[in-house]
């Protein structure tokens, strides 16, 4: 483990791509990185939510904090958590990126990062796909290591992530602005309680 962004390939011209499941999960799981590296070229694509008149809005003003270019599309995100096909999951992604090249790609662990959001695994897998059938190419992918141990805490840094980066107290600070101010999180929600000061990737798909 090393706990140091120097580990993420990135240059003030590189172009990065945050691939995720729903608006805010960008920010709860990666939005230190990505306020640490503003000159770097970020996309931000999510997979659901593109017709939520709460969300998107929200989801479009969080980008634009970011500097970066936002996608979204609407794939079913009911509460039941059907599956999804994953060729359509693919297909959707592909859709979305405006590049099939980056410099980095962060996205969900393949088991997510809480117990338990099917579309957060779905992602992750169809990254992973996409990379393998070089349908996508990154120089780096890294995935979100977050665990809550099958819920008996809020999800936290895994132990055994292979990257950890801390972030400093301004960072973390707009980070949670964003959480709370730009989507709305009261400070006793989950999602602000949760907001990481210390962000955690894999190498590898850890499936």
């Amino acid at each position: 483990m090393t706990d140091s962004a120097s580990c993420l390939s990135m240059t003030k011209n590189s172009r990065c791509a945050v691939i995720v499941a729903h608006p805010d999960d960008e920010t709860l799981w990666a939005g230190g990185t990505i306020l640490s590296h503003p000159k770097a070229q970020w996309t931000i694509v999510t997979l659901c939510r593109e017709n939520d008149p709460d969300r998107a809005p929200r989801f479009r003003e969080a980008c634009a904090i970011y500097g970066a270019e936002c996608r979204m599309a609407n794939m079913d995100d009911g509460l039941e958590q059907m599956p999804l096909p994953d060729h359509e999951v693919q297909a959707t992604l592909l859709r979305l990126l405006p590049l099939r090249r980056y410099d980095l790609v962060l996205t969900h662990g393949c088991r997510g990062e809480y117990t338990r959001h099917l579309r957060h695994e779905e992602v992750s897998c169809a990254v992973t796909a996409l990379c393998r059938t070089n349908r996508l190419y990154a120089h780096q992918v890294l995935y979100f290591a977050y665990s809550d141990h099958e819920k008996k805490h809020l999800p936290q840094p895994d132990a055994h992530a292979d990257i950890k980066i801390t972030l400093s107290k301004d960072i973390w600070q707009r980070k949670y602005e964003i959480m709370t101010d730009t989507y709305g999180f009261v400070p006793d929600s989950w999602e602000a309680r949760t907001t990481p000061k210390q962000e955690s990737y894999w190498e590898r798909a850890h499936c």
